[in-house]
């Protein structure tokens, strides 16, 4: 959703376009295919400056030192990602991962709350946290932190207007 608005915002994007669309992802998966060799291969950087980039927080650690980063950090809901994930291999008839649900939770949340505190101390990243929820509450209040935090001018309207709220289908109840 964020590579969506910042694209729809203005913001040019680096995807190969190799992911298709698909029932899981309408609008497009926004993936770089090279960055999946982030730690054998950054050449391509030099061509993203300026540029979006979608980098899964696993691969964050992966990016050279001797760049400066920001990164949009998406938070949302982990029972709401294992959801999205489990319906996604569902749909592509492949097994997903032994553990269970809680377990898995478990240890998603501690890899991302490794990675938030990795960056923090990273001197060459500057980090701005977003939620999900949030974003699809008010897209264009949210994304207007998105448009501070780059420090450039975007059309925050567009990208208010590209969310598709119908797309947010692994809901959690809420209290």
């Amino acid at each position: 959703m964020m590579m969506g608005m910042l694209h729809a915002a203005g913001v040019p994007v680096l995807t190969d376009d190799m992911r298709q669309p698909d029932a899981d992802n309408p609008c497009g998966y926004y993936e770089f295919e090279p960055v999946k060799h982030l730690r054998i291969d950054a050449s391509w950087l030099s061509d993203a400056y300026g540029r979006a980039v979608k980098v899964i927080y696993r691969l964050l650690y992966d990016l050279p030192k001797h760049h400066v980063y920001r990164v949009i950090f998406m938070q949302r809901n982990i029972q709401e990602c294992l959801a999205s994930q489990r319906a996604m291999l569902i749909r592509r008839g492949v097994q997903g991962a032994a553990l269970s649900d809680a377990e898995l939770a478990r240890v998603f949340s501690l890899d991302l709350q490794r990675v938030e505190t990795w960056m923090q101390g990273q001197a060459n990243i500057r980090l701005l946290k977003i939620s999900y929820n949030d974003l699809l509450r008010a897209p264009a209040t949210s994304f207007a932190e998105v448009e501070r935090f780059l420090g450039r001018i975007l059309d925050c309207e567009a990208a208010a207007a590209s969310v598709d709220p119908s797309l947010y289908r692994q809901r959690m109840p809420t209290a």
